[in-house]
This record gives C-alpha cells, structure tokens and sequence, in this order.
C-alpha cells in the first residue's frame, strides 16, 4: 500500500508543474511583441539552477524520484524560457543573460556536481547537494518580492502576478507536509520558507489588489498579461 508521503508528492508535483508554467503568459507576451520589454532573465537563470540541483538531489538519494522527476521537468521548461529570452531580448540583456546563463547554469552547476562526485561521498554528498538546492529555493520563493518598490510605488499589483505567488504558496505549503512525512529537514527548510514567503505575496496582493495605476509599461487591456518579474 502506497504512503501517505508518496500521495503528498504526486499533488506537490501538480502544483510545482502549474508554478513552473506560470510564467507562460509572460513569454506569450514576449513573442506577441517581438520583444523582452523590461522584463529580467535572472528569475529564470535562477530557476534553472535550482532545478537542476534539486534534480540531482532526487537521482542521488533513494526514494526520492518524486523530486527529480518534477525538477526535470522544470529543467526543460526554464530552458524553454531562456531561449526565448535570448532571441527576442535586446543586445543588451542578450549579452549579460548568456554570460549569467554560462556562469550560473553551466559554470556553477558543473563545478558543484563535479567537487560533489570526487571530494564527497555517501550522505555527506547528499546533503551539500540538498543544502545548496535549499539557499537556491529560498532565493527562488522570494523572487516576486522583488517587485515590491514597484507596487508600493504604483499602487498597483500589476507586476506581481497573482498565480506564481499563489503556486508558490502553495507548493511551499505541500512540498514542507511531505518533508515532515519524510522526515527530511534538507526539503522542509526552504519549502517551509517558501510557504512564509508566499503568504507574504499573497498579504501583499490582497492589500494593494484594485484600479491599476498606469505606467508606460501598460499594455491595451485586451493584451496585458501578468508578468513574472519587472526589472523597475
């Protein structure tokens, strides 16, 4: 008979993968408009990062294929975003989103999987790969707060968008009740942040949710989309 943890897991990775693609509107936008705008790629960059530790983190460690299957998943998806990014973003970020892609997700993550492979061993390998995957999802649940001088600013919670937040509430939410089933404090520590996190976004949604004020980044009403982050 199938664990209480292993039914938590299946509804934790429904809930990662509608979080992984909610930024699809914004990418939609982008091809609509044949460009990047003032979006920023570092979300995505950081992202995929995360994904592909928490990846590893789920090959490397017995029982576990509930984690490694939903982050590769994410894997693909974040890499998705950021070819996009790459075609229709201006010179510009083009550059800096290549070099932060080569020194983040290809850099990085190398080094770290091969220091991992040689130097450590055993559960100690196990868990430098979870503690690493753990400062990343911390980062990871906060990023939409990084919008949050624009909100006050604007009064407007355009460029918070109400369903990563509320994905990431939720998930933080799930994936903690599952690490305390499993006992495992490496996925209950930053999943229990981004559970706090969350709340805090959607606190903040619901204090500032009304009449957008408008800003030149406003699109006709029948285009806006809600966007992952802004770089304002």
């Amino acid at each position: 008979m199938a664990q209480p943890s292993f039914f938590v897991g299946v509804i934790g990775n429904i809930i990662s993968v509608l979080m992984f693609l909610s930024p699809v509107p914004t990418f939609w936008r982008i091809i609509k408009h044949g460009s990047t705008e003032e979006f920023e790629s570092l979300p995505y960059i950081c992202t995929l990062l995360n994904s592909s530790l928490w990846t590893y983190y789920g090959v490397m460690k017995t029982g576990e294929y509930l984690v490694a299957t939903v982050n590769g998943f994410g894997v693909v998806v974040e890499t998705a975003y950021i070819i996009v990014f790459l075609i229709y973003a201006p010179t510009k970020m083009r550059a800096k989103t290549g070099i932060l892609f080569g020194l983040l997700d290809v850099g990085f993550l190398g080094v770290a999987i091969v220091f991992t492979q040689i130097a450590l061993h055993g559960e100690v390998r196990i868990d430098v790969v979870g503690i690493m995957g753990a400062a990343l999802n911390i980062l990871m649940y906060g990023s939409p707060l990084a919008a949050l001088r624009l909100v006050v600013t604007t009064k407007s919670v355009e460029y918070m968008p109400f369903l990563l937040s509320l994905c990431m509430f939720l998930n933080g939410g799930v994936w903690l009740f599952y690490a305390i089933l499993e006992s495992d404090w490496i996925l209950g520590v930053p999943n229990g942040s981004g559970f706090l996190l969350g709340a805090v976004q959607l606190g903040v949604y619901a204090m500032y949710r009304g009449p957008k004020s408008p800003t030149k980044f406003n699109q006709p009403d029948e285009e806006q989309h809600h966007p992952l982050i802004s770089s304002s």
